[in-house]
């Protein structure tokens, strides 16, 4: 070829791929908007010449590197859409550690992409692969005067569009919807991460200024203190009237039993369990997290500084558990945790032998746990567990014949196995339950539990068919001495109706997850 038109070739391919990926992006569900400001249009075409120079530069064919961008792009495009449909938020810069998730943990992420995703992608990656033996490179492939000379006209105009873009700065709100309705998918990628280089200054309400207001003096003697999270936890007797009612006998009770309950708001729905976890454990509004509230471990195990319970409560003399029966290296809890001051860390290889329900760990094996570290226990000790065996893809488990009967008064539509499925898990949830409140009624020593949802499960095909739960978890606030301590407290029959009154106006008016470990010190105190 002569390197004049192979300079040319080069050019007009880019020309060409950047006008397709206008055409990919409006697959996008949410789909961006058209009118878009001239930062946002910037950034995507010098992302685009920068993926497509690149590969260019490595390969040189224009036309096999032209569909491998595009493939790319048409990937990005498909996993949004499934992100968006499973968690209701699009794909952002912060997820692209679930790429390399998805080959370390492929049973968590590729399942909720579907085949049929899969196979379009992988046919337009293999078409790109096929260009390498149809397609030849030129002679004069790195020729100033050829096709060298194309792909660095290319490279420039991606390095000045990206700099004026940089310049331009478009704006983003950090609500992910409308950050990519407004600028597009890629810009809004490009936004994100330029965000996340910005350092961050985050004041937890735990640290050293806040103590005496959240817990002006320790109870004697010291309670264990003990948190669950629990994994994909809601009630889901409010999805659809027809399951028996039974199904969280045990969580009633306790709730009965509770100083404190309702309705919990989370920023996370359907995945992102370390939102929660570092909300709860920070006490930080998302609001004030800037970028880093989509990937708040991330930012931690790279060095952000952020005070915890957990630090608090060592500084009264708490030794302070972690468990969590799965992987310590998922969401980088084994350094998070160590930086939030816990003490010791249980992962999954402290469940070796354990019991599994489904493909995870049972929960009545992280109960069981919990129970054998405060009876193991010698000073005031905090827990805080995260659970793991209601954790999807749901659909990948199989309905058997007894469980409408077991589950339903009356049985639930065509299509909601994924319910059903959910329902095996959320009995077993409220079996641990119920095994923590019969043990810590027979411990000697005063213990305090919160229980927690991180957040609804995934059941995007469930929700089409009975609608979508606001995303709202219960908690509860629950004490082993809860007759001694309204004794103490000195609250008549009459005013403990009013509080539990004032505790059911919770669902109303839900607690924020970030407030709930204040709230929790504070009601250990009756406060």
């Amino acid at each position: 070829m002569d390197p004049d038109a192979a300079l040319l070739l080069v050019v007009m391919a880019a020309l060409l791929g950047l006008a397709l990926s206008v055409g990919i992006e409006r697959l996008l569900r949410p789909r961006p908007f058209p009118h878009r400001s001239r930062a946002a249009w910037e950034a995507h075409a010098g992302l685009w010449c920068a993926g497509y120079g690149f590969t260019v530069l490595l390969t040189g064919r224009p036309w096999c590197s032209l569909i491998a961008a595009s493939a790319v792009l048409l990937t990005l495009v498909l996993v949004s859409n499934t992100k968006t449909r499973s968690l209701r938020e699009p794909f952002i810069f912060q997820d692209y550690g679930f790429f390399f998730d998805a080959v370390r943990y492929p049973r968590f992420f590729l399942p909720l992409f579907g085949l049929k995703k899969f196979l379009q992608a992988a046919a337009i990656f293999l078409l790109a692969a096929a260009g390498l033996y149809c397609e030849s490179s030129p002679i004069h492939r790195f020729a100033l005067n050829g096709q060298l000379g194309g792909v660095g006209i290319v490279l420039g105009a991606a390095v000045l569009l990206l700099w004026r873009a940089s310049r331009l700065n478009p704006p983003v709100r950090f609500m992910p919807e409308h950050d990519v309705r407004t600028l597009g998918l890629l810009a809004s990628i490009w936004a994100y991460a330029k965000a996340e280089r910005v350092p961050s200054d985050i004041r937890s309400p735990f640290d050293a200024a806040g103590i005496s207001s959240i817990w002006e003096r320790k109870p004697q003697p010291a309670p264990h203190l003990v948190a669950v999270q629990l994994e994909s936890f809601f009630d889901a007797r409010t999805l659809y009237s027809g399951i028996r009612t039974d199904v969280l006998a045990a969580f009633d009770a306790i709730q009965a039993e509770s100083a404190r309950y309702g309705a919990l708001t989370v920023p996370a729905w359907g995945g992102n369990t370390a939102r929660t976890e570092f909300a709860f454990l920070t006490g930080v509004q998302e609001e004030h997290l800037g970028v880093h509230r989509f990937s708040p471990y991330r930012a931690v195990a790279r060095g952000l500084h952020v005070f915890s319970l957990a630090m608090f409560l060592k500084s009264l003399g708490y030794r302070t558990i972690g468990i969590h029966p799965y992987w310590a290296r998922f969401y980088f809890r084994d350094r998070v945790f160590r930086q939030f001051g816990f003490d010791e860390f249980l992962d999954l290889r402290s469940f070796a032998g354990g019991r599994r329900y489904g493909p995870y760990v049972a929960d009545s094996e992280v109960g069981g746990k919990i129970v054998h570290v405060l009876r193991e226990a010698i000073r005031p000790t905090f827990v805080f567990a995260v659970t793991m065996e209601s954790h999807g893809p749901l659909h990948l488990e199989r309905v058997h014949p007894s469980d409408i009967e077991e589950f339903y008064a009356m049985p639930p539509p065509s299509g909601c196995d994924e319910l059903t499925i959910y329902l095996r898990h959320l009995r077993n949830t409220d079996g641990m339950l119920r095994s923590l409140h019969a043990a810590f009624l027979n411990l000697d020593t005063p213990v305090e539990l919160c229980c927690f949802g991180d957040h609804v499960p995934i059941m995007p095909n469930v929700y089409d068919i009975l609608g979508t739960p606001d995303g709202n978890v219960p908690y509860l606030m629950w004490s082993n001495r809860h007759r001694q301590l309204q004794a103490e407290c000195s609250v008549p029959d009459s005013a403990h109706a009013r509080h539990s009154q004032t505790s059911k106006r919770g669902v109303e008016s839900p607690l924020q997850v970030h407030a709930m470990a204040q709230a929790w010190l504070r009601a250990i105190h009756c406060l």
